[in-house]
Formats: C-alpha cells, sequence, structure tokens
C-alpha cells in the first residue's frame, strides 16, 4: 500500500470513528433527558429526539432513542432558530424554545429546545431536543379545537436563558397556564440539562482529537450519507405509482392520496388530491407530514444509512397548501398523529407496486395514546376537585413483513415504548386493569399481521372520569396485498357502550374505559401458512383453535 493510499485509509478510519462518537454524544443526550424528565412520556416512553447540528442548522447526528416525528421535523425546524439567534449573537448558557407546530414538530405539545455548543471560546454546533409535554394548557392533546388558539400555550421563538440566567417571566407563563405546573417546569429545565450534558461531551470529543470544529466531519457525514441515499435510489426502477388510504377521520371519512415519482437517483412524494384540511385538531403541518413521509420512504429504501441531513435531503415531499397535510395556521392540529403516523402505510402503498417484495402490510399505525383527566380523590396534600391530566402509550399490530410476520404491540412508525403500568398508576389516581395481546387480531395470511392489544383502564375510587379520545381504524381496518385485514379498533366501556374514536368524553362512575386496538393486516393467502406455524401460534395464544380453522382451515 502505497503512503497516500495509507494516509487515505487513516483519515477515513479517524472520520468513521469521529461520527460513531457523535452517535453516542447524542444518545447519553437522550439518555441525561430520560433521567432528569418529570413526564412518563419522556422519562418511560423515550417520547423525544435529541441531535447534533452544524452551524448551518444541518442535522449532523441523531440518537437512536427518539421519534421520527420529533427529530425529521427538527431537522426542517433549527434553521428558524438561526434566522431569529444568529451564531455570532450566541453566548455560553444561551438557551432558546419554541412550541410553534409551523416551525418544528407539529403541534403544542412537542417543545423544542436548541443550545450552542462551545469549544475553546467558539460556537461549533448546536444541540437541539425536541420532547412531548403531556400538558401545555387549553383543551388538552384532543381533537376537538377549532383553532390553535383553544389548544394550549404558545410559545414563539424566545430565549429560554440568556448566558445562563433562566428568563423567569417565560417559566411563570408557563406556569400559570398549565394544570400541572411542577412537571411542565422540570421537563424544560431538564432539557437545558440534557443539551448542556451533551455540550461538554463534545469539547471534551474536540479536544481529544485535536480539533478546532466539526466543520469538516459535518461535511464528510452529509456528504457520505446524501451519495449512499442517491445510490439506493438509483437502484429503483424509475416511474410513477399512486396509492389511496381512506381512514375514519373525526366525523367522516378522510381520504390522502399519495403519488411517488423516481427519475434515476432523485424521488419525490407529492399529496395531490388528498382531502382539504377540517376544522378539528386532526390537521396536519408541512414539516410533520415530510417527517412521517421520508421515515416510511428511508425504512424501505435506505434503512442502513444514519439519519442526517444528507439522508434525508434527496426525499422531496410536496402537498397542497389548505390541504389536510399542509394546514396554515391556525388551524387546529393537536392531534396531528391521527394522521401522521398513517403517512408510511400510504408510501408503502407506492412502493408495494414498485418493489412488491420489499414492503410490508398495512398495520395499527396510529398510536392509541389514552390520554385522561379527572379530580384527585380527597387524600395527603391533594385538595378535592383538584384535577390531573394523565397519558399512556399503546400499539396495536404492525403489518406482516415480506419474510416475516408482523410485530404485536408494537410502535410502528412512532417507535415510542409502553409506560410500564405501574409507572403510570403511580402519576395518576388510576388502575390499569387490562394490558393484554388481543388473540385472533392479527390478519390472517402467510404471513400474519402482529396482535393488537385490550386494555381496561379506570379511576381507583370508581369514580367518573374524561378520556380525549384519538383512536384510528376503528372503521377502517388495516389490510392490503392479498391477505386478509387485520382486527378493527374498539372503543367501549365495560358496561358495554360503545364509544366515538375521536372527541373528548365521559366515561361514568362505576365504568371503565375498554379498547381493543387494531391489529396489523396479513400478507400472501392464509391457505399458504405453513401449518407449523398456525400451531405454534395457537400454543402462543396468537389465535384461537376456533380463529385457526375459521382463517387457515387449520384442523390439526
Amino acid at each position: 500500500m502505497s503512503q497516500t493510499s495509507s494516509g487515505t485509509a487513516l483519515t477515513e478510519l479517524r472520520m468513521q470513528v469521529i461520527w460513531t462518537r457523535l452517535i453516542s454524544i447524542v444518545e447519553e443526550q437522550a439518555q441525561t433527558l430520560m433521567r432528569t424528565a418529570f413526564s412518563t412520556t419522556v422519562r418511560d416512553a423515550g417520547d423525544l429526539s435529541a441531535a447534533l447540528f452544524d452551524l448551518e442548522g444541518r442535522l449532523v447526528a441523531e440518537a437512536v432513542t427518539g421519534t421520527p416525528g420529533h427529530v425529521n421535523s427538527m431537522a426542517e425546524g433549527v434553521r428558524h432558530f438561526l434566522a431569529k439567534f444568529p451564531v455570532a449573537t450566541m453566548k455560553p448558557g444561551d438557551h432558546f424554545i419554541t412550541n410553534d407546530p409551523w416551525l418544528t414538530a407539529g403541534h403544542l405539545h412537542d417543545v423544542t429546545v436548541v443550545s450552542p455548543a462551545f469549544h475553546d471560546g467558539r460556537v461549533v454546533g448546536l444541540f437541539g431536543v425536541c420532547c412531548h409535554q403531556v400538558d401545555i394548557g387549553g383543551l388538552g392533546q384532543g381533537p376537538d379545537g377549532r383553532s390553535i388558539y383553544e389548544e394550549g400555550l404558545q410559545i414563539p421563538l424566545l430565549k429560554l436563558a440568556d448566558a445562563g440566567r433562566i428568563n423567569q417571566d417565560l417559566i411563570d407563563i408557563l406556569c400559570q397556564n398549565v394544570r400541572m405546573p411542577m412537571q411542565v417546569k422540570g421537563d424544560v429545565l431538564s432539557y437545558i440539562t440534557s443539551n448542556e450534558a451533551a455540550s461538554r461531551r463534545l469539547s471534551a470529543m474536540l479536544g481529544e482529537f485535536a480539533m478546532a470544529d466539526l466543520a469538516q466531519v459535518a461535511d464528510y457525514i452529509i456528504e457520505r450519507s446524501l451519495a449512499a441515499t442517491r445510490a439506493e435510489i438509483a437502484r429503483l426502477p424509475d416511474g410513477q405509482w399512486t396509492s389511496t388510504l381512506v381512514i375514519d377521520g373525526y366525523d367522516k371519512p378522510v381520504t390522502l392520496v399519495g403519488t411517488l415519482t423516481i427519475a434515476g437517483d432523485t424521488l419525490s412524494m407529492d399529496y395531490e388530491g388528498t382531502d382539504p384540511c377540517l376544522p378539528r385538531g386532526i390537521n396536519v403541518v408541512l414539516n410533520y407530514c415530510r417527517a412521517y413521509t421520508v421515515f416510511g420512504l428511508r425504512c424501505v429504501i435506505s434503512p442502513d444509512v444514519p439519519n442526517n441531513f444528507g439522508a434525508l435531503d434527496p426525499f422531496v415531499v410536496t402537498a397542497p397548501e389548505g390541504s389536510i397535510l399542509n394546514v396554515q395556521r391556525p388551524w387546529p392540529v393537536a392531534a396531528r398523529h391521527v394522521i401522521g403516523q398513517m403517512l408510511p402505510d400510504l408510501v408503502f402503498g407506492c412502493l408495494s407496486q414498485a418493489i412488491p417484495d420489499r414492503v410490508p402490510a398495512e398495520g395499527s399505525s396510529c398510536l392509541w395514546s389514552v390520554q385522561l383527566r379527572g379530580n384527585l380523590p380527597a387524600q395527603g396534600n391533594a385538595r378535592q376537585g383538584e384535577s390531573f391530566d394523565a397519558i399512556f402509550f399503546n400499539s396495536g399490530g404492525s403489518g406482516a413483513r415480506p419474510e416475516q410476520d408482523g410485530l404485536s404491540g408494537t410502535a410502528f412508525p412512532s417507535g415510542v415504548r409502553a409506560m410500564p403500568v405501574e409507572v403510570t398508576e403511580s402519576s395518576a389516581p388510576i388502575v390499569i386493569w387490562r394490558k393484554e395481546l388481543r388473540a385472533d387480531s392479527g390478519g390472517p395470511g402467510e404471513r400474519r399481521g402482529g396482535l393488537g392489544q385490550t386494555v381496561e383502564v379506570g379511576m381507583r375510587d370508581g369514580s367518573g372520569f374524561e378520556v380525549l379520545a384519538m383512536f384510528e381504524r376503528v372503521d377502517r381496518p388495516p389490510g392490503r396485498d392479498g391477505g386478509h385485514d387485520g382486527a378493527a379498533g374498539k372503543v367501549t366501556t365495560s358496561g358495554g357502550k360503545t364509544m366515538r374514536a375521536k372527541g373528548l368524553q365521559a366515561i361514568p362512575a362505576g365504568e371503565r374505559l375498554v379498547l381493543e386496538i387494531p391489529g396489523g393486516a396479513g400478507l400472501g393467502a392464509p391457505a399458504t401458512r405453513d401449518p407449523a406455524k398456525v400451531r405454534r401460534d395457537i400454543e402462543e395464544g396468537m389465535i384461537t383453535p376456533e380463529g385457526a380453522s375459521r382463517d387457515y382451515g387449520f384442523t390439526g
């Protein structure tokens, strides 16, 4: 090997090591956030993103822990911080904040904090976190709002801290407008803690490698990822494919239409033909639309390329202004995930026509977030009539995969974790009486869809409570490509009353809320499923003997 080629190999190796170290730093940033946050959504479920950006606002590295809706939206949003607060004006101890849905992650409940990272007295990068805040005031996270003004407190681009001094006026306004001020304040301060911890790690790494800044390594990461992504796109067939997905909507069905166009190493997804926005909070801003669209595309096309600006840039996403996927201020957006998390299934509907052997069937997709509200019982320091808000996440089944069954009770595409039942019950006066896999809910097929769940929850003292329902796949279960549909969802009380899938509703005293979460669709003809797998499914409780006979003709 020549001296030149040897030096090139060493440079390449050094860059790869630094790249890996950056990913570990942002993962530590995410873990610090989870260890210091007050809310269970961040602390236990990982409903967050943590990432490093260069001085142009380009995403360089993201944590493994987190959701695509958060990080891919934040990838678009950091440039807005830089436009308001130029790098040249930043000081050590500065931290910036917003929850503007049109700048970052699509609804007021996601709060983004961006902080400059310094090394040897110079700004070398920006660390950002975007986290779900259970309580942001207003009506709460549900689809009932008629405008953004009803959905909670809006925080414009502001300084959260100036040279290490917390903006106490902002904290006071925030605490005055929410139901759980201590939790909200604690969460916001934890965002600062995690960014500062990551900044210290970055400075130490730069010192270790005798680097003055991140410019060269950021260019290397982005250029390598861009080239790898374009190469993967170029391997796909050229053409144009259109898919339509009709979902439950709020009080009437919503039609989503997507057209995928591939030409050489370029790819675009356009949503012309999609329904217009609604006066209910299930609308999606373009940032969030792009976040889940690109995530769905990358899951199939370039899953092995680390997520950063270069990996995201080749994917062009457009939606008509005023459509339900590109809503404008001040339309309501609180429950935007109800539609946004369905977009990977629509993307897969296009890709299944181009590369059918690489695409999964439809799944439950929309996270079944159970947001509850009620009054605390009079005990200890709690005053009778004092209210609480609580949320816990539940997932249905994912669609069957080309070579494997779907995953049961798995949060795809959101990626959040389920909070432990004990943690949820300790943070609110509720009891989760049942949380179990739902037998026979996975769509039959050569590859079976993943199972949904059955969840039953009520107040500890049997009193009444409210649910801010935002559930999908109740009227229209998942299904595509030859397999059978997964089981549809159901929302009832323990007394047998059918509830609406969306909107604020009361559960009367003495009753509980019962959720039957959808299963994923199957792939291929059920008659071709290996009988040994059917037998195993029966033994493991995935399907009942009756279901095996009905769906697979199995009598063994």
